[in-house]
């Protein structure tokens, strides 16, 4: 039980910061603040850092990660083009990652819950996660 909840809940993980990368990549273009721009470079590279560490526990583990749910994936990727063909400003773009950091940390916390036996790396891979979304959110309060 221990290695299922472990992997599934790196499984999540993974999924989630590929998400959050894939949402930093698509808005970052679109900022007309340098500071914004600097910012969420920052963020991807911390995601691309935990993600590391989550494949690395992942690979000795024989698995691969995964894909976030593809419907999950286009409707957020529909979400950002069409309010940023709409409405092309930091502020915007503060609202959609805002959003998005939102639904990260509300599952991240259902999923320790439900992974429960989980290895204790995992839970604090996870953990780390929550709180580098919890920043994510407090740095895009000044955009919004």
């Amino acid at each position: 039980m221990i290695e299922h909840d472990t992997i599934e809940l790196l499984r999540e993980c993974d999924a989630g910061i590929r998400m959050g990368i894939s949402a930093i990549d698509e808005v970052k273009d679109h900022a007309q603040s340098a500071d914004l721009r600097a910012m969420l470079d920052g963020y991807r590279r911390a995601y691309a850092e935990l993600q590391n560490e989550i494949r690395n526990i992942l690979h000795a583990y024989r698995d691969e990660g995964t894909e976030p749910n593809p419907l999950a994936k286009g409707m957020a990727w529909l979400k950002t083009n069409v309010m940023m063909a709409v409405k092309e400003t930091d502020a915007e773009i503060a609202n959609l990652l805002t959003d998005g950091c939102n639904m990260g940390v509300k599952s991240l916390n259902t999923y320790l819950n439900d992974y429960a036996a989980a290895d204790g790396r995992a839970k604090d891979l996870t953990r780390r996660l929550i709180e580098l979304q919890n920043r994510q959110l407090k740095d895009l309060e000044r955009y919004l």
